[in-house]
């Protein structure tokens, strides 16, 4: 189900999102993103790929609307976004938040169901394709760091938008943890949503996005698929890891 009201798609053959020379300077010190320029289309998924520092949450901020930026536009389907608008078209999961931190994890799943006018299956479809079951009774503080990303994540599955940010989603994970949330994600643009991705392990970016942006320094250094960014580097083997090196 999307949210998107018809004035928001003029021209579908436009990307579905459009970032042009986004920039957010913090008082008298450098720009904490610089000229970013990038699109997303739709059902893929996007990776904003940079260390710790890079940008990468200021971006995604910025982009939704939750923190204000210097200059720069952001387009939706070829038309301008208006910030007040944004919570309309996309959904932003943020990295390290706990919702609600007395409240049981159930409770803040069927809260957020409802607020969603989601059925009772798709509440409970998204309960267990995370995994949450075995924490439902717990309260959201009392949570580990893999079960809190977990419940953030299964708001993001239960948000009707065609568009999700999502800050670190892998974070608190092991190998295998990793490996199943990649799959619930997959499905997802499977169905038609767009997910753009903040990520700082390369390894799980390689592994899951359909293109990145190699963020750094708060600067677009790169961006494409992974077959394109080793053809610009002349490395036809190179991890991902090797081409932000080479590139940045």
């Amino acid at each position: 189900m999307s949210t998107v009201n018809d004035r928001f798609l003029p021209d579908r053959s436009a990307p579905l999102l459009g970032v042009k020379n986004l920039t957010k300077r913090y008082g008298s010190g450098g720009a904490a993103i610089d000229g970013v320029t990038f699109s997303a289309v739709a059902g893929e998924i996007l990776g904003i790929i940079g260390p710790n520092g890079a940008g990468k949450t200021t971006l995604l901020e910025g982009v939704a609307g939750l923190l204000p930026v210097n200059s720069g536009d952001v387009f939706w389907r070829g038309e301008p976004l208006r910030v007040g608008c944004r919570r309309d078209v996309m959904f932003y999961l943020p990295d390290g938040v706990r919702p609600y931190q007395d409240q049981s994890a159930l409770q803040v799943v069927s809260f957020v169901g409802n607020v969603f006018r989601r059925s009772d299956a798709d509440i409970k479809s998204a309960i267990e394709a995370l995994g949450l079951k075995p924490v439902l009774r717990k309260r959201v503080h009392s949570l580990s760091k893999g079960y809190a990303r977990r419940l953030m994540l299964t708001i993001g599955l239960l948000a009707p938008h065609d568009l999700l940010l999502m800050d670190e989603p892998f974070d608190g994970f092991d190998l295998r943890q990793t490996r199943d949330v990649m799959g619930v994600l997959r499905r997802q643009t499977a169905r038609g949503r767009t997910l753009i991705l903040s990520i700082h392990q390369l390894r799980d970016a390689e592994r899951i996005c359909d293109r990145v942006i190699l963020l750094s320094a708060g600067q677009v250094r790169g961006a494409g698929e992974l077959a394109e960014l080793r053809a610009q580097t002349g490395l036809p083997n190179g991890s991902l890891e090797d081409i932000f090196l080479a590139l940045t």
